[in-house]
């Protein structure tokens, strides 16, 4: 494997996506300081601040409360995620006028391999400006973006950073180290907090240590090869990216105050797997084993796990999570308030590989291939009218419906189907 003598990657990174998307829905907004909240309430954290909300200083995590206090004029808004998820494939579609898209890295970044003469600076450059300036002419004037160009991914994204807003940043194979000498540790991907702990106390508080360590060197303070891969790709190393299998489908949600009594909490927990039931179908995949995990207010997490036979059938779900429910009430207090509740479907197998249960009496081998059916049905009817148009079930309360409504995760993004599900 040799070092990339080439620009062979192109990186965009959307400036303030939330914030910026909330802007473009709503031009009273623009110009304005504003911050994005999980919810309506002072106690939660900003997740997206606009350029003018970070000028005060308000960031992603800062309490909503002393984000006020740090800016009198702020706007706090609810973020509205299936307009995040909306934008972002508007945005994919504007990219790939241009240069087509080779890994979609999360809400608001892309990675696009560059290919032949698109691989010169001039022409790199040129398809930057023109991807930048194409997002704003046809999704929303609100949506920058900075881009990086280098040898690779890891250091096109570590270029993306170096200018914002607005930025076009190119690290050249041949001036890597002298672009990067003076950056922190923490400007790479993968480096926070803890890392830096364990790089210090390693002797390497800094990029020109770091650049200067051998590649076993670097795996030996990561304790895996994730400290050599960086090492290979900080040096420009293009590596070939392996290819991940699902393993697992899941939600979890965090109980407001109103709903964290055993009830409620349990109707939240029923609606998170009606969900990841719905996505299941939709993925074609079966499960066999289902977690249950939650957090108890001031307490303890609890964890518990059923195994049957494969299923993609919700009542067959629902049955599990409420033997899974009475066992978690047996091991916790009658009074007791919990923080925060998650579902897990895993084993997953595709629809193409299940084979049915040759042991199962008739009875109940007719009654799993109807409930499934009937389970994809309510999906179609929740798809075309609404989500909960149907449900498994009544929900207690509005706010079990409000509150479990479909999120963007760091490590995940929703399809649209699922704001129906």
């Amino acid at each position: 494997m040799q070092v990339a003598n080439t620009l062979r990657w192109l990186f965009l990174d959307l400036n303030s996506y939330f914030a910026s998307v909330e802007q473009q829905l709503n031009p009273a907004l623009r110009g304005r300081p504003i911050a994005v909240a999980p919810t309506n309430t002072d106690s939660t954290c900003a997740i997206a601040a606009s350029y003018e909300a970070k000028a005060y200083g308000v960031k992603t995590g800062t309490k909503i409360y002393e984000a006020r206090k740090m800016c009198p004029g702020l706007v706090v808004v609810q973020a509205q995620h299936e307009a995040y998820v909306h934008y972002h494939h508007r945005i994919l579609k504007a990219i790939d006028r241009y240069l087509p898209v080779t890994r979609v890295c999360s809400i608001d970044e892309v990675a696009c391999s560059l290919m032949g003469n698109e691989q010169s600076p001039e022409k790199a450059t040129a398809l930057a400006k023109a991807i930048k300036a194409g997002i704003q002419r046809e999704v929303g004037e609100c949506l920058r973006s900075s881009v990086g160009i280098a040898p690779n991914a890891f250091l096109a994204k570590v270029a993306s950073d170096m200018q914002k807003p607005d930025g076009l940043t190119i690290i050249h194979p041949d001036t890597i180290y002298e672009q990067l000498v003076g950056l922190p540790l923490t400007d790479l991907p993968g480096i926070g907090r803890n890392m830096i702990v364990r790089l210090v106390q390693a002797g390497v508080p800094d990029m020109a240590t770091f650049w200067a360590l051998a590649p076993k060197q670097a795996r030996a303070i990561w304790g895996s090869v994730g400290g050599e891969k960086m090492w290979m790709e900080l040096h420009g190393y293009d590596l070939p990216t392996v290819p991940t299998k699902r393993s697992s489908i899941g939600h979890s949600h965090m109980l407001a105050p109103s709903l964290r009594r055993a009830d409620a909490a349990y109707q939240v927990t029923r609606r998170l797997l009606a969900k990841a039931a719905s996505r299941l179908r939709r993925m074609e995949m079966f499960t066999s084993v289902l977690v249950l995990s939650t957090r108890v207010e001031h307490g303890p997490r609890f964890a518990f796990e059923i195994s049957f036979v494969a299923t993609q059938d919700s009542f067959a779900l629902l049955a599990s999570l409420a033997t899974l429910w009475t066992r978690l009430m047996r091991e916790v207090p009658g009074a007791v308030r919990f923080k925060k509740v998650a579902v897990t479907l895993l084993r997953l197998q595709p629809t193409s590989e299940h084979v049915a249960d040759l042991f199962d009496p008739p009875a109940t081998a007719l009654r799993h291939i109807k409930r499934p059916e009937l389970s994809a049905a309510l999906d179609e009817l929740n798809a075309r009218y609404g989500r909960d148009t149907i449900a498994f079930g009544r929900w207690q309360s509005n706010a079990v419906n409000r509150d479990t409504g479909t999120k963007i995760a760091f490590t995940r993004i929703p399809d649209e189907a699922e704001f129906h599900e």
